[in-house]
């Protein structure tokens, strides 16, 4: 695994890191889309004082901190696969590119010392799971990786009360960002409640703490909703993933296939529109990791 040098004097330092994915970068979002929100998201990080460590696999080397060319090389290719922890060994072997899953992500930052995470939505439990098993190593990686992940919650084409359910199991602490609800990516209520509730960084650097002290393993979700201006209208957003629901079961898609054919339907059906919820997720949520990622560097507040 390369760490950056940047990023490694950081860590020491112990200034702020944000870790950043690249599976929104290379199977996320559409070019030239793609690129640009990656950079939006590192000079946003950069103009809060926090080092950007957007992490990815290139050429079958893991890479923590990657550079300008490497990121425009991951977005622009044309073979490029999309890697969770299991895939890392095979890429590595094979010395294929990849975007990094949410999983992969967080492990690998991790591994570099960097405690803050951003993406966009968090994977979960597949609708009709009790018969497919179908759930995504989001979740059992986050049981076992002390990292905090600050995410919209989860798309609401998963199950979100079962995802939550599967977060309890697993241990995974739940934190509503300045909402009581649990947030379902393109819309700020998934109709679940969060379990706890911050509202601003410095308390959610207090639960990370006391995380830590507690020698707890489990990751820290923060979950953070959409500006509500910015959602998909609640009642468009129910009835395009009824469509898409029904489209998906109608064409007998099912396995890996079923989540990029239902975004790709939503996508379609808004016109784009979820586009734009998306990127708006993916930077609303890079700002609040920054503001964290500091807060876990200053002193503790007395109480």
């Amino acid at each position: 695994m390369l760490v950056s040098e940047e990023i490694r004097a950081a860590v020491a330092a112990g200034r702020p890191v944000v870790a950043l994915e690249t599976t929104i970068v290379t199977h996320g979002l559409p070019r030239p889309r793609n690129l640009e929100v990656a950079r939006a998201a590192e000079d946003l990080l950069r103009r809060a004082g926090v080092v950007p460590a957007t992490i990815g696999v290139v050429a079958g080397e893991p890479v923590v901190g990657l550079t300008g060319e490497q990121l425009t090389h991951l977005a622009s290719g044309e073979r490029v696969e999309k890697l969770s922890v299991r895939d890392l060994p095979v890429a590595v072997a094979r010395g294929v590119d990849g975007g990094t899953t949410v999983a992969a992500t967080a492990w690998l930052a991790h591994r570099a010392g960097i405690r803050v995470f951003a993406t966009g939505g968090l994977g979960g439990v597949h609708r009709g799971a009790s018969t497919t098993f179908d759930e995504s190593a989001d979740l059992v990686a986050l049981a076992g990786l002390p990292i905090t992940v600050v995410s919209a919650g989860v798309k609401s084409i998963l199950d979100v009360p079962a995802t939550l359910e599967r977060l309890e199991t697993l241990n995974v602490t739940v934190l509503g960002y300045r909402t009581d609800a649990f947030p379902g990516f393109y819309v700020t209520d998934a109709g679940v409640p969060v379990p706890a509730r911050v509202d601003a960084p410095a308390q959610a650097a207090a639960v990370i703490r006391a995380r830590d002290a507690l020698g707890l393993s489990g990751a820290v979700l923060l979950a953070n909703p959409v500006a509500a201006a910015a959602q998909l209208d609640a009642a468009e957003h129910r009835a395009v993933l009824d469509a898409a629901l029904a489209a998906a079961d109608a064409g007998g898609v099912t396995g890996h296939d079923t989540t990029p054919f239902l975004l790709d339907h939503v996508h379609r059906a808004t016109e784009g529109r979820s586009l734009e919820v998306n990127t708006a997720v993916y930077l609303g949520n890079t700002a609040l990791a920054a503001d964290v990622a500091a807060a876990l560097g200053a002193p503790a507040a007395r109480t």
